[in-house]
């Protein structure tokens, strides 16, 4: 699951960020920065196309693509915990985010329990890559959040509740930003929790546990393979306010993945910086 150039500099920008007790800091280079105006163009731009006849097209084009690539690491995928799961796709599932196709652990679980995709939550500057990356986050199953807070409340919640009311379920990554690799779940941010609060509806906590190989993905790291460990649900209380909830789901869900951590690779969660913290780094596996 490597895309991109070479990661050695986001691994110093990790290692830096554990430094500077920034755990959710952004490391990925040449990611696009944009202002709220923009956002909000790309994010009109981006529904206004879903109403073009041409759409359904392109969107077939990229579902056989995203179909070759659930495929292609589908070997690589190990399931754990699936009973776990809610009867019904009406749920919000979080995880930790290490990989640009870290996604295809969640789709892999959703298409075999579910028979459906989920959508993803994507930062708006998503919407502004270029090339096939860019036509994946446009034209596939995504749900764009900005920094506009009037547009979170209105449309944006709007479209959660009309998805998970399909019976789809949303991914979202509370850590917010990418760590290439990393190996352990860092604490979230509380947007996930608030929408599940006032849609009223539970949290599916995951963590992806990263197995270490001996096979050559590309000059610098080893291919991994994964366990999705599906943890149980955490459901808000009907008796507490939207803040209480979000804010006591937010932790339960991060001591959900802290537990998983410590069992899947057998210590402590610490954050402090080691070798083995990033997974099959060819450098670091002398």
């Amino acid at each position: 699951m490597i895309i991109g150039g070479s990661k050695q500099n986001v691994i110093e920008n990790i290692k830096q960020a554990i430094f500077d007790n920034d755990l959710n800091r952004k490391v990925e280079e040449g990611d696009a920065s944009l202002s709220e105006e923009e956002e909000q163009k790309y994010i009109e731009r981006f529904y206004k196309a879903r109403k073009k006849k041409s759409f359904r097209l392109k969107q077939m084009a990229m579902r056989k693509l995203e179909n070759a690539q659930i495929k292609a690491y589908d070997k690589l995928i190990t399931i754990s915990g699936a009973e776990n799961l809610p009867s019904n796709g009406r749920f919000i599932i979080t995880s930790n985010h290490f990989n640009p196709l870290d996604n295809l652990c969640v789709k892999k679980l959703i298409r075999e329990h579910y028979n459906t995709r989920p959508a993803i939550v994507i930062q708006a500057g998503n919407l502004a890559a270029g090339g096939v990356i860019g036509e994946l986050f446009n034209y596939l199953d995504h749900i764009p959040v900005c920094k506009s807070a009037s547009y979170i409340r209105g449309e944006f919640l709007d479209k959660m509740k009309e998805t998970l009311d399909a019976g789809q379920p949303v991914l979202i990554y509370p850590e917010e930003e990418m760590w290439f690799n990393y190996r352990k779940p860092r604490p979230n941010k509380r947007g996930a929790f608030y929408f599940a609060s006032e849609l009223k509806c539970p949290i599916v906590p995951c963590f992806v546990e990263i197995k270490d190989t001996n096979r050559p993905d590309n000059d610098e790291f080893f291919e991994s393979e994964y366990i999705i460990n599906v943890l149980p649900p955490i459901y808000p209380d009907s008796a507490k306010n939207t803040r209480q909830n979000s804010i006591e789901m937010c932790q339960k869900d991060y001591e959900a993945k802290k537990k998983a951590y410590e069992k899947a690779y057998g210590k402590e969660l610490k954050y402090d910086f080691d070798k083995s913290d990033i997974a099959n780094f060819r450098a670091f596996c002398s």
